[in-house]
């Protein structure tokens, strides 16, 4: 009974996360639009920043709530799917080509993103501590390189914007919402996300302990991927309309937010531990980040990801679950 209950916490919690990024994204949106910010820089900030709010409140609500293989395993699970599973499976559909600019300059600040991660959770080798932690300091570095990170994207967008990127009619997101409609939104978004985030994280904890198994295994699998389901369909959709840009920039993106932001201000609030995150799991993700690049910039066909390699990296993703599942069980005996 403790298991079926935590599991309905687990989904209807998913599913206000969702639900409530949603809102929060199209009322955020909506305000900027009225104050004349433009497309271009709305799409770079507030809408890649709700695609990253399940993330955000899960890994925060961990953190705050004392269970930081929670907060890191999202990060590192979600970030080890949007590049094997959720690229894998857009290139399965579509090939993906890139442009020179994703390779050489958006690619490689993600691969050293994921590498400034490894190295601030190395304490064990580099400082001999006692376990391998994101403290407050790492936090408000891994913040101040999101900071440095947004600046620098957003004036790039600007620099190469063109008037008809600058104007925001008939944009998706722009929608004839009255005021109390917006606030409407808003403050229902960041309630069902505030909700939503605390009864994930129990469901979760609850799911963990019925099944015997460690937050760890369950934040790098059923709950990552549930967080990293705005990406999925944005990355599929994407694919199937032949925007690789948007799928590409999508993926990049998030993994960026992802580590920089989430992690960051996470770490700030509470300083996290790393118990059940193994090292295994920062290779991992390490070697996603890598194998990525590479494919783009080395690969059979130079900047595509080809359906054979859409193949490999889902392949490694299920190698990856099997492997967490092996573990699991031998945790259990």
């Amino acid at each position: 009974m403790d298991l079926f209950l935590d599991t309905v916490f687990f989904i209807v919690g998913l599913a206000l996360i969702v639900k409530g990024a949603d809102w929060l994204t199209d009322g955020a949106a909506s305000v900027a639009h009225r104050l004349g910010i433009p497309t271009l820089v709305v799409g770079l900030t507030i809408v890649a920043i709700g695609t990253s709010a399940p993330e955000f409140v899960v890994s925060m609500m961990g953190a705050l709530k004392g269970s930081p293989d929670i907060a890191i395993g999202n990060v590192v699970g979600s970030n080890i799917f949007n590049i094997f599973g959720i690229i894998g499976c857009t290139a399965l559909i579509s090939p993906i080509v890139m442009t020179r600019s994703n390779v050489v300059r958006d690619l490689p600040i993600m691969v050293l993103t994921q590498v400034v991660l490894f190295i601030m959770l190395l304490d064990v080798v580099l400082s001999n501590e006692q376990t391998n932690s994101l403290s407050r300091a790492d936090g408000l570095i891994l913040l101040c390189l999101f900071v440095m990170f947004l600046y620098y994207t957003v004036r790039l967008a600007r620099g190469k914007s063109t008037e008809g990127t600058e104007k925001t009619e008939g944009t998706e997101i722009e929608k004839e919402l009255s005021g109390w409609q917006i606030l409407l939104m808003i403050v229902g978004g960041l309630g069902a996300l505030i909700m939503g985030g605390d009864w994930m994280v129990s469901g979760a904890s609850g799911i963990a302990k019925a099944m015997g198994v460690s937050e760890a295994i369950i934040a790098l699998t059923i709950v990552s991927i549930g967080t990293s389901a705005p990406e999925l369909a944005t990355s599929i959709m994407a694919a199937r309309k032949g925007d690789n840009d948007m799928a590409v920039g999508n993926i990049v993106g998030s993994v960026v937010f992802n580590t920089l932001l989430i992690l960051g201000a996470s770490a700030t609030v509470y300083p996290l531990p790393m118990v059940g995150i193994t090292m295994v799991d920062m290779y991992t993700l390490l070697a996603a980040a890598f194998l990525f690049w590479g494919f783009g910039f080395f690969g059979g066909k130079r900047y595509v990801i080809t359906r054979g390699e859409g193949l490999l990296m889902v392949l490694l993703q299920v190698a990856y679950y099997v492997y967490l599942i092996v573990e699991s069980l031998e945790f259990r005996v």
